[in-house]
C-alpha cells in the first residue's frame, strides 16, 4: 500500500513563485532517484481562484511523492539534505492530514521529529512483506 506525502518548499522573503517552481522541479528530479512509485509537481490545494478549472494550478515549490511507507523516511531525509545550500527556509511536509515543518534544527531534533511524524500514533513502520503469526488461544 503506497502513501502520498506532499512536500512544500518554504521560500525566503525574497523568493518568488518562479524560483519556487524551479526549485520544486529540481527536488522532484532528485526524489525520482529513490525507489518511489511517483513524484509529481503538486496541485494547489483549495485556494483556486473563481473561474479557474480545478487541478490546473501547480503549487509553486510543491511536490507530491507516492511511495511505500518504508521509503518515506528516505524521502524526508533526501528533502532535508537537498535543502542545504538552497534559497529556502525549509519544507512543509503533509501526510494523512498531519503536517510538520523541517527547517533549522539539529540533526538529533530533526530525527526525533521525523520519527514521531512517521510513527503516527506510536505505531511502528510496518514492512508490508511481513506475515502475522496467529496467537495461541487462551482457553
Amino acid at each position: 500500500m503506497s502513501k502520498t506525502v506532499r512536500l512544500e518548499l518554504i521560500g525566503l522573503s525574497d523568493t518568488d513563485d518562479d524560483e519556487l517552481l524551479s526549485l520544486g522541479s529540481q527536488l522532484r528530479r532528485s526524489l525520482l532517484e529513490l525507489d518511489v512509485a511517483d513524484v509529481q509537481l503538486a496541485r494547489s490545494p483549495s485556494d483556486i481562484p473563481a473561474g479557474a478549472k480545478s487541478g490546473e494550478l501547480i503549487a509553486a515549490g510543491a511536490v507530491a511523492v507516492t511511495a511505500a511507507p518504508f521509503v518515506l523516511r528516505q524521502v524526508l531525509n533526501l528533502a532535508e539534505i537537498w535543502l542545504q545550500n538552497r534559497p529556502v527556509r525549509g519544507v512543509k511536509v503533509e501526510l494523512d492530514g498531519r503536517t510538520i515543518e523541517l527547517s533549522d534544527s539539529s540533526d538529533v531534533e530533526r530525527e526525533r521529529l521525523i520519527d514521531a511524524f512517521l510513527a503516527h500514533d506510536g505505531a511502528p513502520d510496518v514492512d508490508e512483506t511481513a506475515t502475522v503469526q496467529p496467537q495461541p488461544s487462551t482457553s
